[in-house]
């Protein structure tokens, strides 16, 4: 695991340091003592402690940046303060961390974040094996978008490029799982890149699909539950 900390108290620094440390024995840790020094690392972390009251930008705002580069690190704030814990929700963190707190919560909270890690990660390798064009190709579910069916083929339309097979659409949503809904029976969307939708049809990005009525209210209710699960991670 790679673990950032970002305070402007050393102190807090190093105390966080070695709580980690505690518990993770073999973690690679990075220390900043402000959100410029962080931002300009550009490494990727794992999971990241970052403070609030800092001079400078403070780190809700260093939250807003970072995340448009580390969509899947696992924030934690740690202040002295409550008044952000809800403006926590609006970067995805995983939890907020009120100075002073035990040595108890402290663990609760990172043993939380490192299974969910953990989780993502396996949800992040899951694929699916085809034979296309005479070869054995291996898809990632993250990367499907959608999967159609179109003269006796699957079609699947993953973020950069396109595998045709010969199969049954039914097999490729069982093996996918919760996070892909069957919208109509020609068509099957990864929920997680829906961007909008009506009564007739799902959009993902520019490319819209069909949405049969009667799929109507369950897509719905996939979709929220999908929402609402990512959040919560």
């Amino acid at each position: 695991m790679v673990v950032g900390i970002c305070d402007d108290e050393e102190a807090v620094r190093e105390d966080l340091r070695k709580r980690v440390l505690g518990s993770m024995s073999r973690a690679e840790i990075f220390s900043f003592a402000s959100g410029e020094e962080l931002l300009k690392c550009g490494a990727n972390f794992d999971i990241l402690f970052l403070d609030i009251q800092m001079p400078g930008r403070n780190g809700m705002d260093v939250a807003r940046d970072f995340r448009r580069e580390h969509e899947q690190c696992i924030l934690i704030f740690v202040t002295g303060v409550e008044e952000y814990v809800f403006q926590a929700f609006d970067v995805g963190a995983f939890h907020y961390l009120v100075k002073p707190f035990s040595e108890k919560k402290f663990l609760q909270v990172l043993e939380r974040a490192v299974e969910t890690k953990r989780q993502r990660q396996v949800e992040e390798d899951r694929a699916f094996v085809v034979n296309a064009g005479g070869s054995h190709r291996r898809v990632l579910f993250r990367d499907i978008v959608y999967a159609e069916v179109f003269n006796r083929k699957v079609v699947i339309h993953t973020l950069s490029d396109t595998v045709e097979y010969y199969g049954k659409l039914r097999d490729l949503e069982r093996e996918a799982g919760e996070g892909f809904f069957r919208t109509h029976r020609s068509y099957l969307v990864n929920l997680r890149h829906v961007t909008k939708y009506d009564m007739a049809n799902v959009y993902l990005g520019k490319v819209g699909v069909l949405l049969s009525k009667a799929n109507y209210p369950d897509f719905v209710r996939a979709l929220l539950k999908c929402a609402g699960k990512n959040e919560r991670q």
